[in-house]
């Protein structure tokens, strides 16, 4: 019998492409050994999801470590324009085939909210590394098991909250880390407000569109533009319609809540509260169902307070002089604040910012790109920039402020369980039921 080495095979194929000019790309899971890969090889990458968030996945195949393979979305038209953008690669309507390729090492997951976790789940089951936009789950429950499955299976998980991947950002949190602003008692977080409306006029599904597909383990509701259509808009049902996430408190709230989480993990003190009391406001009417205004008090051992709301609370109520914009991170210390954003930071004097240069001995990790982080932790088998455990944490923040303001009561968190206590009613919904046959297997 004529038999071929695992390794021979793979060289025998390697050098069969390159004399038919074929790009000599040999997945990153095939040369691995002692746990690394090779530093020839390529991570070869799917990209599940082909909405508005899955533009960035157009970095991969400009990285050289990196390159798409596959695109995968439950609408025809959406999936061939990233086909076409990403150099013509294979496409899928299911992403449970993907998942099967066995030359596929990583995920990128850019579906809506309620896809997230589910897909993550089976994704580490199939042996894939994942990149996951925010934010993560669509309930506690879904963020307490992804992170369960993702650790025994070993993959490296990396939370599509960018920022840690700004220089200003590190630098600003680095301020407060070392010291130069005092002890910090008291943080503000603030993110664009969500939507209302939304219209239920039903129209036919598109003929490219694998509804069903989109909806998986979302309930059984009609077909409407306003659910699912709108790509690309901040007024996509996706992000205001409570079956499919918890809007804009975590669709744009995981942003500032992570940059809030950075801190908190590196900074040696309690990094989840004892405590959430929230108000806000839930549309009554038209389609949209989530959170359009918050405001949240947190509490955490030890003393310090955090404040969590929407953009237009936040500087309609003006808590603090560093409280401006539209989103942001601030940071108050008894000597002086810091304050991060996107867009850019600010501190309480000049000389603060001067010091960022050298801040001290506490660093935080230097990253060159949120993707090109994930695709070399995929070799090096080192935890990304923002591992799953932070996504955890700071993703409960905005479950705790949805329940808060859902049940009307302050809650008490026991972070040591990972569960509300004494309030059935809050408890019960840190779960969410899911449509059969989908479900979340621990």
């Amino acid at each position: 019998m004529n038999t071929l080495s695992r390794r021979g095979f793979i060289g025998k194929v390697a050098l069969a492409g390159a004399a038919l000019g074929f790009p000599n790309i040999i997945p990153a899971t095939a040369l691995a050994r002692g746990g690394k890969a090779s530093p020839n090889s390529k991570v070869n990458v799917a990209l599940i999801g082909c909405g508005s968030r899955s533009k960035y996945a157009l970095t991969y195949n400009r990285y050289e470590k990196s390159v798409v393979v596959a695109v995968c979305d439950p609408v025809k038209s959406r999936r061939l324009t990233r086909k076409q953008e990403l150099n013509g690669c294979d496409d899928y309507a299911d992403f449970r085939q993907v998942l099967a390729r066995k030359d596929v090492d990583a995920v990128h997951i850019a579906t809506s909210d309620h896809w997230h976790v589910p897909i993550s789940m089976m994704a580490a089951r199939a042996g894939k590394d994942m990149y996951c936009e925010k934010p993560l789950g669509i309930s506690i429950e879904q963020d307490k098991k992804s992170r369960a499955i993702v650790e025994k299976h070993k993959r490296m998980f990396q939370y599509g909250a960018q920022q840690r991947s700004i220089q200003h950002v590190r630098m600003g949190i680095e301020l407060a880390l070392n010291g130069h602003i005092g002890e910090v008692k008291e943080a503000f977080v603030w993110a664009p407000r969500g939507h209302s409306g939304g219209t239920l006029e039903k129209t036919p599904v598109p003929a490219d569109f694998d509804y069903d597909m989109w909806l998986g383990p979302a309930p059984k509701a009609p077909f409407c533009v306003d659910r699912c259509m709108n790509s690309g808009s901040a007024s996509n049902g996706i992000f205001h319609i409570h079956d499919y996430a918890i809007g804009f408190v975590a669709g744009w709230g995981a942003h500032p809540a992570d940059m809030l989480q950075w801190w908190l993990d590196n900074a040696g003190v309690p990094n989840m509260p004892v405590s959430c009391e929230a108000k806000g406001v839930i549309p009554t009417e038209g389609l949209f169902n989530t959170l359009t205004h918050w405001d949240a008090q947190f509490v955490y051992p030890g003393g310090l307070k955090m404040r969590f709301m929407d953009d237009e609370t936040a500087n309609k109520e003006k808590p603090h002089p560093g409280v401006a914009g539209g989103h942001g991170t601030l940071f108050v210390g008894s000597e002086g604040w810091v304050q991060v954003n996107r867009g850019g930071w600010m501190t309480s004097t000049e000389q603060l910012r001067l010091k960022a240069k050298d801040p001290g001995s506490k660093r935080l990790p230097v990253s060159r790109g949120q993707i090109e982080n994930f695709v070399d932790s995929v070799l090096s088998r080192e935890q990304p920039v923002d591992n799953l455990h932070s996504a955890v944490r700071s993703d409960i923040l905005c479950h705790l402020i949805d329940i808060s303001v859902r049940t009307g009561k302050k809650l008490e968190w026991d972070n040591k369980k990972e569960t509300i206590v004494g309030n059935a009613k809050a408890v019960k919904m840190m779960c969410r039921d899911m449509r059969r046959p989908w479900k979340l297997e621990a």
